[in-house]
């Protein structure tokens, strides 16, 4: 959608001002721990674009609080996986050599968005190690959350997700649905019976690049919506509008625990 199209869909401009506003009457507060899940473009026309989404963040968490963001980078591991698009199998030995490591610092997220984009380069914010299933952090707990990220398993029990959990954190939904909150994830580690798959991605391991191959879940997104629906049914959530996006706050160790036990 173009700016202008954007303009001409949108009732007002949205601002830093008016965000926080919004924010605070969904229910963030200062102090809490937040992982933010956005649609940039479900907001309507913001002035300032996500400079000013993740200021009035800030301003209604502050450093007293925690705010994170998915910061994966699906696009750094094993070309004989991907499918969308794949690429010719003539080319896969070529980009197994060339493909850059994972660098925190450099390493861009891929099909987050432009809000998580913009975030994980903000002053303040630092990045969790893990070549595809990263996390960018800003506030109280910052070191603590990104500096505890394991390799295998990587929206398991020694990721960000799990702090959020021990922590009582919540989920913010901008624009969002289900099918794309990365906290259900956690809730898969928390059910029996789900596969385990070996992933690989290339990264740099005492200043030399490597494939270095992990653990993960056969994680299955596509059951989230439904299972969202049902723990609507039995969860009293908060529900509103920022600017144009219909919004959702959820208590994020109820989401974990209610996934665990209905995925199948």
């Amino acid at each position: 959608m173009s700016q202008e199209e954007l303009i001409q869909q949108s009732n007002a401009p949205q601002t830093r001002s008016s965000l926080a506003n919004d924010f605070r009457k969904l229910g963030l507060y200062e102090g809490m721990t937040v992982i933010v899940h956005s649609s940039m473009r479900s907001l309507g026309w913001v002035c300032g674009g996500p400079v000013a989404i993740i200021h009035a963040l800030q301003d209604v968490i502050t450093s007293k609080g925690t705010i994170i963001m998915p910061a994966h980078s699906g696009d750094i591991s094993d070309p004989r996986e991907w499918s969308n698009p794949a690429i010719p199998e003539e080319w896969i030995p070529e980009v197994m050599k060339e493909l850059p490591p994972f660098d925190p610092d450099v390493t861009p997220t891929f099909g987050m968005g432009t809000i998580p984009e913009a975030f994980r380069t903000y002053p303040n914010v630092r990045r969790s190690y893990h070549p595809a299933l990263s996390f960018s952090v800003w506030g109280k707990n910052r070191d603590e959350i990104a500096s505890n990220h394991s390799l295998d398993n990587g929206l398991g029990d020694k990721s960000p997700l799990a702090y959020i959990y021990r922590n009582k954190g919540y989920v913010l939904m901008l624009g969002t649905d289900y099918g794309t909150n990365t906290s259900m994830h956690y809730g898969e580690h928390k059910a029996a019976g789900i596969k385990e798959v070996h992933k690989m991605s290339p990264i740099l391991e005492n200043g030399q690049r490597v494939w270095k191959e992990y653990k993960e879940l056969d994680y299955d997104e596509e059951k989230f919506p439904a299972i969202g629906e049902k723990f609507e049914k039995e969860f009293a959530i908060w529900e509103g509008y920022v600017g144009e996006a219909r919004s959702k706050l959820i208590y994020q160790p109820d989401l974990v625990d209610f996934t665990g036990k209905n995925i199948k």
